[in-house]
């Protein structure tokens, strides 16, 4: 009888401890004038922050403020979030898909990319690499089907996702892999840097960019000497102090707010195994304001100055990766074999310097994103741009943004050249508005 009492307890005992590790989201679009709040309360977690902003992010959505608390044994996250229009999330689809991801968290989740064989590569940066890297893959019968490359502090993280161009299928092939292997180190090891390239075949399922994240720390990008001094709008402010009475450090940083910056930090604490007990995250027009409070994951908080300058070193490099240098270009054509090679080649013949790429394919199109600057760099001229442009063809290739770098070398140009500077800025706004009226997004006014 008596064990006939305890199945129905220990059933109600199972679902109470399902309920109360499964995380708990509420959206609300009512309780904030301009954007939607998005709470999330679970059982403790040291790993549900980065998840839930790593699904915020992918989908898109730009964190404006936060707040979190994971003290004791529950975790409570409140986010304040906007589409990249910034406004507040009215399609239901969206709402769905943050309920249904946010609500199966599980610390483990990744992006995999099924029937891809993925390269992993990381090595000195130089102008012309990323086309040399494409050529390999292209004369080994390689379709680029996915890609990410950063660079940063003179060295480039690259992840590629590759299949065989005839048979659609991954590489499968052991030696081709070795062949294709030693021909990219050959040519990442191209200046004979006392810092090895790395290249590796990854059967993991990371997501791409905090892998990025973890290339780029191993390679410790983060102490080297810039070789092109970053701009100050993307040069973070970061501070590190401890407080005995609480025994938390805590990490401040002031820099210009942009899409993912939340998930580059909270990926860079979490990767060097901290634990984030309490955080703000405020952004006032355009720049944001993080705080955070953090202990090594065996509950002390930083011990040493020398371990603070660490931090702020790799916070810093953290930010910066992402930040984009020089104009954006993309590239919206039929796939075809070949085609990067030759696109990237274009830009080396004409000493435009790759700082970041991101590659994709659907349905037969490739749509490529590449940032370029000159050599050392400085704004790509023009007049280069738009042969360029000719040679790739203008209807597929065009150019989507100018940063504000442009506008801050350009006035530093016209005070030191007697206008220059102006004259080419004014030359690649022209650019800007020929292809935004292109696409219909822009009348042309004369």
């Amino acid at each position: 009888m008596l064990q006939m009492d305890r199945k129905p307890f220990l059933e109600e005992y199972e679902k109470l401890i399902v309920r109360m590790n499964t995380p708990r989201v509420m959206i609300d679009n009512a309780g904030c004038v301009d954007a939607t709040r998005i709470m999330i309360d679970s059982a403790r977690n040291d790993g549900i922050l980065l998840e839930a902003v790593q699904v915020l992010t992918d989908l898109n959505l730009s964190i404006k403020k936060g707040y979190v608390s994971s003290d004791g044994r529950w975790n409570m996250d409140v986010f304040h979030v906007t589409n990249l229009d910034g406004n507040k999330l009215t399609d239901d689809s969206i709402i769905n898909c943050i309920e249904q991801s946010l609500g199966t968290i599980d610390n483990t989740r990744s992006k995999s990319i099924d029937g891809m064989t993925t390269l992993e590569l990381t090595g000195t940066d130089r102008v012309g690499l990323l086309s040399e890297i494409f050529a390999v893959l292209s004369e080994h019968n390689c379709d680029v089907a996915e890609s990410k490359v950063w660079t940063h502090n003179g060295r480039i993280a690259a992840i590629i996702h590759l299949k065989d161009c005839d048979s659609g299928s991954p590489i499968e092939d052991s030696e081709k892999i070795d062949r294709i292997e030693a021909r990219l180190k050959n040519v990442l090891n191209g200046d004979n840097d006392i810092r090895s390239a790395k290249t590796s075949v990854s059967l993991a399922v990371t997501h791409t960019e905090r892998r990025l994240h973890q290339m780029m720390f191993a390679d410790r990008d983060y102490d080297r000497s810039p070789v092109i001094k970053t701009h100050a709008r993307y040069s973070p402010m970061v501070s590190v102090q401890n407080y005995s009475e609480i025994e938390y450090s805590v990490v401040n940083i002031q820099c210009k707010d942009r899409p993912k910056l939340l998930f580059d930090v909270v990926c860079t604490l979490t990767d060097m195994q901290y634990v984030v007990f309490h955080a703000t995250i405020n952004t006032r027009q355009d720049v944001a304001y993080l705080e955070f409070f953090i202990r090594h994951i065996d509950g002390s908080p930083i011990s040493s100055e020398a371990e603070k300058q660490r931090v702020i070193m790799c916070l810093k490099a953290a930010i910066e990766r992402r930040a984009p240098e020089g104009v954006r270009l993309e590239l919206y054509k039929p796939d075809t074999p070949g085609l990067l090679a030759n696109v990237t080649r274009t830009f080396r013949e004409n000493a435009m310097n790759v700082t970041q790429a991101e590659i994709s394919t659907k349905i037969g199109m490739a749509l490529n994103i590449f940032y370029v600057t000159d050599t050392i760099g400085n704004p790509v001229d023009s007049k280069v741009i738009d042969s360029v442009m000719q040679r790739i063809g203008s209807c597929y290739l065009r150019v989507k943004e100018l940063p504000l770098m442009y506008h801050q070398k350009a006035e530093s140009y016209e005070q030191n050249t007697g206008g220059v500077g102006g004259a080419v800025l004014f030359s690649l706004c022209g650019l800007l508005r020929r292809n935004l009226s292109n696409l219909g997004l822009m009348k042309l006014y004369s």
